[in-house]
């Protein structure tokens, strides 16, 4: 739970489930407790605290990780690096952790806006972060990509001249700015045409997993789809890195 109980007094009983501890948020971490002070404690509104958290976690560096199992948010902190889930994990728990309520709405991209990362997948789940602030719940997927990835990726759609692929849409947003609602396919989900169905809100990266799961022989193949997919990917972003983007694209963090 969230220690000080000052912090719950401001929020109804809607807003606060999106306040606790989950199987993989420990919002006592001390560690956690720490990174999230030290990002906030110049901050004077709570959309400069969201916003110092967003940038800590979307400089991440992404990576495509085959395990068995969800990391907790401490893990993810500590790698220095995840996956969606894994950033989404970490950003809901230092969000929680700052007393700003957040959650994780999953949804199903089509295989096609993973062009030149990997091929031959029909779809893959997505997290949508949302942030509760001034009233309302601002939705955000960019903290997914670290700057240098995302730039190098639009700039490789553009060269291609594809409008889909690496994960984005060329015209997709950049960044968040804790105003409004940005989106990585460039529109609402409800709208984006590489959606296709959503799967709703979860606690954490450990319950899509569990209400997603298949039964025994579909799950096994799914694994070894995803153990010779990883490294295909982990490739893919690497590149992006190595070749960059021209100077006069490159996009420079201003949260």
């Amino acid at each position: 739970m969230v220690r000080h109980p000052e912090m719950l007094a401001a929020h109804t009983e809607d807003t606060l489930r999106w306040l606790v501890a989950t199987p993989l948020i420990d919002l006592e971490d001390p560690k956690l407790r720490l990174r999230v002070r030290s990002l906030t404690q110049l901050c004077h509104s709570e959309r400069e605290k969201a916003l110092a958290v967003y940038g800590f976690v979307k400089r991440l560096r992404l990576c495509t990780r085959f395990s068995l199992r969800a990391r907790t948010a401490r893990e993810v902190h500590d790698a220095g690096c995840g996956g969606a889930g894994d950033k989404a994990t970490l950003l809901v728990a230092m969000l929680r952790i700052a007393g700003i309520p957040a959650r994780i709405r999953y949804f199903t991209v089509s295989g096609e806006i993973l062009r030149g990362i990997a091929g031959h997948l029909r779809e893959a789940g997505r997290p949508l972060v949302e942030i509760r602030l001034q009233g309302q719940w601002l939705r955000t997927d960019t903290y997914i990509y670290d700057a240098q990835c995302m730039a190098a990726a639009r700039h490789r759609l553009r060269e291609r001249g594809w409008e889909w692929g690496y994960g984005i849409h060329v015209g997709g947003a950049m960044a968040w700015n804790g105003c409004e609602s940005a989106y990585l396919g460039g529109v609402p989900i409800e709208c984006d045409l590489m959606v296709l169905r959503e799967i709703g809100l979860v606690r954490d990266e450990l319950e899509y997993r569990e209400r997603t799961r298949p039964g025994l022989p579909v799950r096994l193949v799914r694994l070894l789809h995803w153990g010779l997919l990883a490294p295909m990917a982990n490739r893919a972003w690497r590149s992006l890195r190595v070749q960059g983007a021209p100077a006069s694209v490159q996009f420079h963090e201003t949260y």
